[in-house]
Formats: structure tokens, sequence, C-alpha cells
């Protein structure tokens, strides 16, 4: 006879599908889903349903978004002649809370990673490309993370742009190499963003 609900072992099994999350910490994270009020349980479920039918990709900048366009594609106080490049949406949540930054970006959704089969037909570049042709962007920064996938992404993109007149940088290297930005500090991303080089 099982130890446990049909119940609590479907929760269990689902919770260890989420990255990072093991069979103990999903055992953990389900006797506290038991222990918490039922509408403390529910407003979760009603979160996770809310992102999975309201959350899209942005039509300009493939940002997330809940209409058409992302709120920072909206604010008309962002400078759309300065597009910064990065690889998901993560990496803009992470240099919005620098603090510094006043343009546009543009997520790629990726990186190419040939041994993993990602290709730049994958990625938005071609969207890129196109915001770039259509004028009116003088600089494109590449902040895609300091990997070896990462910076052949960016030199990928920039040799597509080198046809443009558009001055194309990127983050200067206080971001250690191998490093992710999600988790890099603000004040180091801040930096990063401000002494950023000719690519």
């Amino acid at each position: 006879m099982p130890a446990v609900t049909e119940s609590v072992t479907r929760l269990v099994e689902e919770l260890t599908r989420l990255p990072g999350i093991g069979k103990k910490s999903a055992e953990r994270l389900a006797y506290h889903l038991l222990r918490v009020s039922k509408a403390e349980a529910l407003a979760l479920a009603d979160a996770i349903r809310n992102v999975k039918e309201n959350v899209r990709y942005c039509s300009r900048c493939y940002n997330l978004a809940e209409q058409e366009y992302c709120p920072i594609c909206l604010d008309p106080q962002r400078d759309p002649g300065v597009i910064c490049v990065v690889e998901q949406p993560r990496d803009v949540m992470a240099l919005e809370q620098a603090g510094t930054y006043k343009g546009v970006y543009h997520v790629l959704l990726g990186r190419i990673a040939p041994l993993e089969g990602v290709g730049p037909e994958q990625l938005t570049i071609e969207p890129l490309v196109a915001r770039v042709r259509a004028g009116g962007v003088r600089e494109v920064i590449m902040a895609t993370n300091p990997t070896v996938e990462g910076d052949g992404t960016a030199l990928y993109i920039s040799n597509l742009l080198a046809e443009f007149p558009v001055e194309i940088t990127r983050l200067a290297r206080g971001i250690t190499s191998g490093s992710v930005l999600e988790f890099v500090n603000r004040e180091v991303l801040a930096e990063a963003l401000a002494g950023r080089q000719r690519f």
C-alpha cells in the first residue's frame, strides 16, 4: 500500500519537472503546499494559469508581454535608437534592475549553439535585422552572455549588421567570462553598460 496519496504523488512528480528541483525539494514543496491555506495554494495555481494564458512575446522585441507590445516598447521615455540585444527575457529583468539603461531591447530567445542543434534561424535574428534596416537605430549593444556561444552569437549578428550605419558595441568585460547575466549583481551590470565598447 502506498505511503502517500495519488494526488500528492502526482504533485511531487510535476514539481520534479521544474529546473533545479530534485525529488527531495519537490517533496518539501508539496508538503509546504499542503500546510498553507487553500486560498494561498490556489493563488499560486491561479498565478501559473494566468501566466500561461496571458503572457506572450512582444511583437517588436520578443520580451515578455501581455499585450502586442511589452511595457518597455510602449514607454515613450525609452530611446528607440539604442537596442540592447540579450539572449532571454530574464536578461532584460537583470539589466533593468541595474537602473541605468534607457534604450530598448531585442530578445533573441536563445543563442547559437550548434552542438545543441540551435542555429540562427531558430532565434529572432531576422526581426532584429529588420528593425535596424527600418532606420532610426544609432547603436546596437551586444549583451549576450560572455560564453563561447554568447560571443559567437554576438559576432554572427555584428557581421550581419556591418552593412548598416549603426554603431555596434558590447558590454564592458567587468562581467566574468562564462557568467550569466541574470546572476550578475546590478552594480556590475550598470558599470558594464556604462563602459560598453565598440564590437
